[in-house]
């Protein structure tokens, strides 16, 4: 399992959507099934450049596996077989990952928390670790959650503008954030409405 970790306009989201497109994905959300999760204006032409760089080695070739974003969960939902959009958002697209994600095949998440609540997140986590723990799947997931990032054994990548590196969970500054402000919450505020991020992290 590969995590990518990175502030926003980082290029995760554009590193996803390529390789989604090279393994045969809609780059809009969606799998190997009719339909995707089409969004009326996104541009696509960052992500399809970086696909043509993009040399895959997977044996065998992918056969089944999605591409999926909170925020295409709707659209992708309303393609395949399952009541999840009769439940919240965050229980669909719960619901829709736990069902669709076993077997083999290359699963690709682009910050799945946008739709979860922590304790979602924390479940999601452990069934990340069940896949890592397996070793039937690939997952190649974007996130900003240190929940998330947190699955054992798992690949943690940072992006920068200076490139791609390993990182250690207690390394990111999303990690340091999220405890400064577990550790003193009244000094996190503070901190935060004097535009002190430095001295958070």
């Amino acid at each position: 399992m590969t995590i990518l970790r990175g502030e926003n306009g980082s290029g995760k989201s554009t590193l996803i959507e390529a390789i989604a497109a090279v393994a045969g994905f809609p780059v809009t959300g969606g799998g190997m099934w009719a339909g995707s999760g089409d969004r009326p204006g996104r541009k696509s032409e960052g992500p399809a450049a970086l696909a043509k760089l993009l040399r895959p080695q997977w044996l065998p070739k992918v056969g089944q596996g999605w591409f999926l974003r909170a925020e295409s969960f709707a659209s992708v939902a309303q393609s395949i077989t399952g009541d999840y959009l009769a439940v919240s958002h965050g229980e669909g697209f719960a619901n829709l990952v736990t069902d669709r994600m076993g077997g083999k095949g290359v699963f690709l998440l682009d910050e799945p928390e946008e739709a979860l609540s922590p304790r979602r997140q924390a479940e999601l986590l452990g069934f990340l670790a069940s896949i890592q723990s397996d070793a039937d799947a690939q997952v190649i997931m974007a996130t900003h959650s240190p929940i998330l990032m947190a699955v054992p054994g798992a690949a943690l990548l940072r992006l920068t503008r200076h490139g791609i590196g390993p990182v250690t969970l207690r390394e990111t500054d999303h990690f340091r954030l999220y405890q400064s402000f577990a550790l003193d919450p009244d000094g996190f505020v503070r901190a935060a409405l004097a535009g002190d991020l430095v001295g958070l992290v």
